[in-house]
């Protein structure tokens, strides 16, 4: 019991010089610091550069998952929003090709709205302007339909003109629409002249994009080129309205070209001459 106790003092006596000693020793060792910054700053600063050396890879090697991180983020980011602005862009694509289009057919309607203008009918004459509906093209017959309006004055066997020429005549007439008969229809005649030579015949239909000019006598001199007008016979036409040129000349027939374009007619000129002629109601 004895030795235990002596040892345990002993002990205790070891510990507290050992305390002592270790704060004398720190004390030796920051004033040593304190010392060598004061006189040796080149041995610090190699130190701090060293430290920095040391450090500073490890803290790049840190700091790169924080970098992918955000440059995934901002990826993902400016996709989302590449997003939201192409549909944005594609909708206002869409709006301005609508209003393009529409600009293009106003353009496109104007533009033959005011060359039928440039058609100017005979002071004793009056006109509507009728917009074509519909065609009938096939086998059987040549003729559009128009719309006229009601209380137009509209009449059977009226011409029906475009801005270059005769397309043809009014076969009927409903309450707002009439049916125009095409100089192309197997059932249109029309008493015509050869401008050049006085030469009379008949304009006849027959199915084709190219009327023939039938009932021309024997002697007749035709050459391509002659241009053929209405010769105002039979008192359903006026004389002198443009119809057509000859571009064909045989024994058989002499096939004429229209003047105007009957495959793209949108608007057209119903004129009343006041002319009752071979045609009624």
């Amino acid at each position: 019991m004895k030795r235990r106790k002596s040892l345990f003092i002993h002990f205790s006596h070891i510990r507290l010089l050992a305390k002592k000693f270790a704060i004398v020793l720190l004390f030796l060792l920051s004033f040593l610091m304190m010392l060598i910054n004061k006189t040796d700053t080149v041995l610090i600063e190699k130190t701090s550069s060293v430290a920095t050396d040391v450090v500073s890879p490890i803290i790049d090697f840190v700091v790169i998952p924080a970098k992918a991180f955000v440059s995934v983020y901002d990826y993902f980011a400016e996709i989302s929003s590449a997003k939201k602005n192409n549909k944005k862009l594609v909708a206002e694509n869409e709006e301005l090709r609508s209003l393009y289009n529409k600009t293009r057919a106003l353009e496109f309607e104007n533009n033959l709205l005011s060359k039928l203008l440039n058609y100017t009918a005979p002071r004793d004459a009056s006109y509507i302007t009728a917009r074509v509906v519909a065609e009938e093209d096939d086998a059987f017959s040549h003729s559009l339909i128009a719309y006229t309006g009601l209380d137009s004055n509209v009449k059977k066997g009226q011409v029906a003109v475009s801005d270059k020429g005769v397309v043809g005549r009014v076969e009927s007439v409903g309450q707002i629409y009439s049916k125009i008969l095409l100089i192309t229809d197997i059932n249109s005649r029309i008493p015509v002249v050869v401008e050049r030579t006085r030469v009379r015949g008949f304009l006849a239909g027959d199915n084709t994009s190219n009327p023939k000019m039938i009932f021309i006598p024997l002697e007749a001199e035709l050459t391509v080129g002659d241009k053929i007008v209405t010769s105002g016979v039979a008192g359903v036409f006026p004389s002198g309205l443009e119809v057509g040129k000859v571009i064909s000349v045989s024994k058989k027939k002499v096939v004429i070209k229209p003047v105007a374009t009957l495959e793209q007619l949108e608007y057209l000129k119903i004129i009343d001459y006041g002319l009752e002629g071979i045609i009624s109601e």
